[in-house]
């Protein structure tokens, strides 16, 4: 009996689901900066999904001692259309 190896994702669409994944178990989104610097994803990856709308934008202005205005990014309708495609199972 002939085996068929299973494929895998290249590292660009793994590392893409699991940015999808993350913004749609953030309920208030996460900014740019925690997504870059915490979790090891790139701006071209997050740029990405904007343009395919799977995630959008907003700024807002985060108050304390020192204001500071920061990008919060949340996944889309599409986005979570998308997973769900992808993990039928799971959803």
């Amino acid at each position: 009996m002939t085996t068929i190896p299973k494929r895998r994702l290249s590292p660009h669409p793994r590392r893409t689901l699991e940015l999808l994944d993350l913004l749609a178990i953030s309920s208030c989104g996460a900014t740019e900066a925690l997504l870059v610097r915490a979790h090891g994803f790139n701006s071209d990856m997050i740029t990405d999904l904007l343009s395919a709308g799977l995630a959008t934008t907003e700024c807002e202005t985060i108050t304390g001692a020192k204001p500071a205005d920061v990008v919060r990014i949340r996944i889309t309708e599409a986005g979570l259309d998308a997973l769900k495609a992808r993990h039928p199972e799971s959803r």
